[in-house]
């Protein structure tokens, strides 16, 4: 039973794999996620040295012993952190030369992929219904970081920047550990330069960057949001990113996230509405109004003896969102909800009078019928009360505590020894 799976686990491997299954494993994840072949995608960068350094320690007997019985806290306790570089144990997996070397027979198919590029920098841009239904175009500023014009990337004067001798420009150094009988080859970042590469004398720093190549400045990008654009689409800057020395421009990416409204609910190009109407306007008819996105005002006209039932939906057509990049427009859904009186009758809370009852009687369907009881069935009479839902529920917990003192007193009585 191991302490941990997870090194196992990136290899999608079992933790009795063999040492010929993790091989495999590691081939096939290795040129999957390499990053030659997947070029500015930092998740396969990332997979690769996961992948990496699960197999440097799991191809290593004493170090898979220690992972299996401790974890990987066990390895960094017992100083066997470090490891070899995914790059280095890539090529010696492999051998020299990189997917370039491995693949240079098939027809050009795997070639350099040119230079780095840098990250790409995500934005969520809020944008209301208003101005998805009309189109817009937002000023958003930001800060990134570009080439320092003074130095132009150097990092201070001409000629003052040296290659480090102690790592030979590289930023890390190979280190060798006598770990009992066997000698452990590890990486760390070279305690020279840092891990840069470079050394600068203070003295010959620009005085613009202080030798850090680059300084920030502020963008202001004009954002086109375009008519009926779906939330979740991302619109793509290049090159408006963070600037490097020797790296490619990075991206600049907003993703348009759709602000809710208080008025009107979207389904791609359909929007929905709900209306609350009177008892009257639903049965005898009349007019309502609605406020559209571009502030126009709909006139909806309810015929008389349309009836209007609640919850009924009625739709509108042509009159939603419009679709992106083309010209038509969606439909729009109004649901209504018919508010009835709290009573008929006076002013004064009276009854309704005959009149009225047959007024309405000459307009509305006849009555439903009845289950009427038979002739010499015994009748009670009662009136309907409202419904307090307070009381109700102060009701239904006196209920439950009744029950739980009948469960607590009850059912333990009667019980007898029995006489031998």
């Amino acid at each position: 039973m191991v302490k941990d799976t997870g090194l196992y686990d990136v290899l999608g491997v079992a933790p009795d794999a063999t040492e010929a299954q993790l091989k495999s494993a590691y081939r096939k994840g290795a040129l999957k996620h390499h990053p030659d072949k997947n070029a500015h995608n930092p998740e396969a960068a990332e997979k690769f040295k996961e992948l990496s350094e699960a197999y440097e320690i799991l191809q290593d007997g004493q170090k898979r012993q220690i992972y299996d019985k401790y974890g990987k806290e066990g390895l960094e306790q017992g100083g066997m952190g470090g490891g070899m570089a995914a790059e280095d144990l890539f090529s010696q997996f492999f051998g020299g030369g990189g997917l370039g070397g491995m693949f240079g027979g098939m027809g050009g198919a795997m070639r350099e992929t040119g230079p780095k590029k840098a990250r790409t920098i995500h934005h969520v841009h809020k944008v209301s219904l208003e101005d998805i239904y009309r189109g817009k175009v937002s000023k958003l500023a930001l800060q990134k970081s570009i080439i320092c014009p003074s130095c132009k990337g150097k990092g201070g004067k001409e000629g003052a920047v040296k290659q480090c001798t102690g790592c030979g420009g590289a930023g890390m150094k190979t280190m060798m550990r006598q770990m009992g009988p066997m000698i452990q080859r590890f990486q760390t970042v070279c305690p020279d330069c840092q891990g840069e590469g470079e050394i600068i004398k203070d003295k010959d720093r620009c005085k613009q960057c202080l030798g850090k190549k680059t300084t920030v400045e502020r963008k202001v990008l004009h954002v086109h949001v375009d008519k009926g654009v779906k939330s979740g689409q991302k619109l793509n800057f290049a090159g408006e990113g963070d600037q490097m020395p020797g790296v490619e421009p990075g991206d600049v990416q907003f993703e348009i996230e759709e602000k809710p409204h208080a008025r009107f609910q979207r389904k791609g190009d359909d929007l929905f509405y709900r209306a609350e109407i009177d008892l009257l306007t639903a049965l005898a008819g009349g007019a309502i109004y609605v406020e559209h996105l571009d502030e126009r005002w709909l006139t909806v006209d309810i015929h008389p003896g349309e009836v209007i039932a609640p919850g009924e939906i009625k739709v509108i057509r042509g009159q939603g969102m419009p679709s992106y990049r083309h010209h038509d427009h969606g439909n729009l859904y109004i649901q209504f909800e018919v508010k009835f009186p709290e009573r008929l009758g006076g002013a004064e809370g009276e009854s309704m009078t005959e009149q009225q009852i047959a007024a309405l009687e000459s307009v509305l369907p006849p009555r439903m019928p009845q289950n009427v009881p038979p002739e010499n069935a015994m009748t009670e009479d009662y009136e309907l009360d409202k419904v307090d839902p307070e009381r109700e529920a102060a009701r239904a917990q006196q209920a439950g505590m009744e029950d739980e003192d009948d469960e607590m007193h009850g059912g333990g009585g009667n019980v007898q020894c029995q006489s031998q």
